[in-house]
């Protein structure tokens, strides 16, 4: 074992424990299924974990966790996952306050989003439910900002045209 590793692998565990719920939340909404969600966090901690030694550069180590996440969903979408099949109902679990209102307009919500493009979802999943600017969001998802903006706003059009906006307030719905 080398020196250092056990303070390097107990600073890794807080880091899980502190950044599990939060990388699965975003990976269920990506995924729109909560057991490919775990795998793909699964993945991501393996990947942080193999540079955490050499994370001296990093934003911050949850911000490069999100972005291994996004990365490993944009390229999982094209190899493994496209011939797979998620029912509508597959998640279930409530992950806080149900911000579409009620159980059915979450439902909705979620097969809506499960029908964007992968590019689309990934930008609302980060604008909205991460709370990342145009600038950030730009930057995981290694675009232009302009590019952030029109994929936000083409997404939005079609959950509105799907109904799925229906009686939510959130920002940038109107």
């Amino acid at each position: 074992m080398r020196q250092g590793s056990s303070a390097r692998d107990s600073e890794f565990a807080d880091f899980v424990t502190a950044s599990h719920v939060s990388l699965l939340r975003t990976a269920r909404l990506l995924t729109g299924d909560p057991h490919t969600a775990e795998d793909l966090v699964q993945a991501a901690l393996i990947r942080v974990y193999q540079r955490w030694g050499r994370s001296a550069g990093w934003e911050s180590p949850q911000a490069y966790a999100r972005k291994v996440v996004v990365n490993l969903y944009a390229t999982w979408r094209r190899r493994r996952w496209h011939t797979e099949f998620v029912h509508p109902g597959a998640d279930r679990a409530g992950d806080g306050p149900d911000m579409a209102g009620s159980a059915e307009a979450r439902l909705e919500l979620g097969r809506a989003l499960a029908g964007l493009p992968r590019a689309q979802r990934a930008a609302v999943v980060l604008r909205f439910y991460e709370d990342l600017s145009v600038e950030q969001t730009a930057e995981l998802l290694g675009c232009s900002p302009g590019t952030v903006k029109s994929r936000t706003n083409r997404a939005l059009e079609r959950l509105r045209a799907a109904g799925a906006l229906a009686g939510y307030a959130g920002r940038g719905t109107r």
